[in-house]
């Protein structure tokens, strides 16, 4: 059984990052590579010969779907005619497979994504298809340190694995340094000519001048570069403290809400009346009877009450009564008729 691998450069992988770093949700999207197998034969002392066949995928590009679920439905079933105008001018034979970018997951495929990775090699005529997954993730709080994973998978007999992925260009980075080889030549007219002009591109140390200024360039920026790299982690260290301080004050006033709540209620202020005003109601309307009644009709309009008082009492109580409410003068006038009849009945008693 042939040994599936995927490879891909850095170029490729570095978009796929910078495309998901700059986006505000999950991104998708369809593979372009080839797929091919290679048959590699060792030959030893102890056996003839081993033939090992090893199943290589090179991603070479990737197209952006411009929505997430673009190319397929809630359930799975991918519609080929999206895919098409996914792929604009390509092929449609260069498809080897989709990928997805999630935040802060897992590296496992969901189920939506297997069915839909079955349909997809089904709809493609491609069995050969690979699935993609990369997860990025907050390092630090701040934010400022991210974390990217990365994981391929195939099918086979609808049993899900995970491939290795390789990187083109990553690898033990070790610096390169150049050197100089002495010539097995050693003509006299070699020696001299070497003298004459080898000060001008050679230094004292025997290597060449451009090489130590490169050198110094590289130097200078390494010293930049983890000079930079301590300001990022003493800004780190000061937003980490600046956030727990935060953290420590909301929970203080959190707790202060809550014991507050706790407490009885303050009593509202008691109201203050405006004497002043209430002076000069008694002042104005001292002798008004609506003033000084208690008494309401029916209507819930307040009655006068009736003295035997003074022709003039009376008169200025009628005013009064008629002028704030006219409505109510008939009754006055029935009850100073009332009263009239049995004074009168008394005299003749009397008499």
């Amino acid at each position: 059984m042939a040994e599936p691998t995927v490879r891909m450069s850095g170029i490729v992988l570095a978009s796929l990052m910078f495309q998901h770093v700059n986006s505000d949700s999950d991104v998708e999207g369809l593979i372009l590579g080839e797929s091919k197998f290679e048959e590699q034969i060792t030959i030893s002392d102890s056996q003839a010969d081993h033939i090992h066949i090893e199943e290589i995928y090179s991603i070479q590009k990737h197209i952006a779907c411009h929505k997430l679920n673009y190319f397929y439905n809630s359930v799975g079933g991918v519609n080929v005619e999206a895919v098409k105008k996914i792929l604009a001018d390509n092929k449609q034979e260069s498809v080897i497979g989709w990928y997805r970018q999630r935040r802060n997951t897992d590296q496992q495929m969901t189920f939506r994504e297997k069915i839909v990775h079955e349909n997809l090699k089904t709809s493609l005529s491609n069995p050969h298809m690979i699935f993609v997954l990369l997860t990025p993730s907050k390092l630090t709080s701040p934010g400022s340190t991210h974390r990217m994973e990365y994981a391929a998978f195939i099918s086979r007999s609808r049993q899900f694995m995970n491939v290795p992925v390789l990187v083109n260009n990553l690898g033990l980075l070790e610096q390169l340094a150049y050197w100089k080889v002495s010539a097995p030549c050693s003509a006299v007219g070699y020696n001299l000519t070497m003298k004459k002009h080898g000060s001008k591109f050679f230094s004292s140390n025997g290597l060449l001048r451009e090489v130590n200024e490169v050198n110094k360039m590289n130097d200078s920026l390494q010293s930049e570069l983890q000079k930079a790299c301590r300001d990022v982690e003493e800004s780190e260290r000061l937003v980490e403290a600046l956030q727990a301080d935060v953290s420590a004050l909301r929970r203080r006033v959190r707790e202060k809400t809550w014991s507050g709540a706790g407490k009885e209620t303050v009593d509202d202020p008691p109201e203050q009346n405006n004497l002043l005003l209430h002076e000069a109601v008694r002042a104005l309307f001292a002798c008004s009877p609506l003033f000084h009644t208690q008494t309401l009709t029916l209507q819930a309009f307040p009655v006068p009450g009736v003295c035997c008082g003074s022709e003039q009492d009376e008169a200025s109580d009628t005013l009064s009564l008629s002028l704030l409410n006219p409505g109510r003068t008939n009754c006055l006038k029935r009850l100073t008729e009332v009263s009239a009849g049995r004074e009168s009945k008394r005299r003749k008693s009397k008499s």
